[in-house]
């Protein structure tokens, strides 16, 4: 069976796309508070649809890292992308030609991909197209409303918005934490690392670029240890 309705991916993509709105509303506001043009939001938001890594290269625009660490950066947090198009590709009818899977890799992010792969049996072009467009719309559009509310909103409200943003995080991260307890240590030793890198003294030294490599790279490789997924698990 193969999937390949554009309607079908339409119909898919639609829940995603409130999802995708609502963060990047946070996204825009908070780009903007800092001084990035509300364009410039909306043509990050455009050109890259990621959110962890877009929230951590704003971090590092602001900190006047060098664009070495915004590379790196943005390798570690977002090499989980490749990752996964390997592992969709499988999912493609022989349809796919290559010029389609290079389209199709730019929408690919982790909601997408979570909704292309539990589909029963194989996925064509047209499906992914109307799958990727709408969540697209609603990551660009809500980047905009919210760069567009910034500098229409009184400063009190948007400082009070702009606590969203952890709430945010907050709500994504916890309750898997409760759950997994792979998760749960992993967090925590994110926290520590952090917590370390902004108070000792030599530590926090570092740019914020190479904390979030550094804080990132250890407290995975550490869960990677602790916590390996068995062969027959995978």
């Amino acid at each position: 069976m193969v999937h390949d309705r554009f309607g079908e991916g339409l119909k898919d993509g639609i829940p995603i796309a409130l999802g995708y709105f609502s963060v990047s509303f946070t996204f825009g506001m908070l780009a903007v508070n800092n001084g990035i043009s509300p364009f410039h939001a909306v043509l990050i938001s455009l050109l890259n649809l990621t959110s962890a890594g877009q929230f951590a290269g704003l971090t590092v625009i602001l900190s006047g890292a060098s664009l070495f660490e915004m590379a790196l950066t943005q390798l570690v947090i977002n090499i989980r992308y490749g990752l996964m198009s390997l592992a969709l590709s499988q999912k493609f009818a022989p349809s796919v030609k290559t010029r389609h899977r290079l389209l199709i890799a730019y929408g690919n992010t982790d909601e997408i991909f979570a909704v292309a792969s539990s589909k029963n049996g194989m996925v064509g072009q047209f499906f992914m197209y109307g799958l990727i467009l709408l969540p697209v719309c609603g990551w660009v559009g809500g980047t905009f409303t919210g760069a567009v509310a910034s500098t229409l909103l009184p400063a009190a409200v948007r400082s009070a918005l702009g606590v969203a943003l952890y709430g945010m995080f907050i709500a994504i991260v916890v309750p898997v934490a409760k759950e997994v307890n792979a998760v749960r240590i992993v967090v925590v030793l994110a926290l520590i690392f952090s917590t370390a890198f902004y108070y000792l003294p030599v530590l926090r030294e570092l740019s914020s670029g190479f904390m979030i490599i550094i804080c990132t790279v250890l407290a995975s490789a550490i869960g990677a240890v602790l916590f390996p997924v068995k062969e027959e698990e995978s």
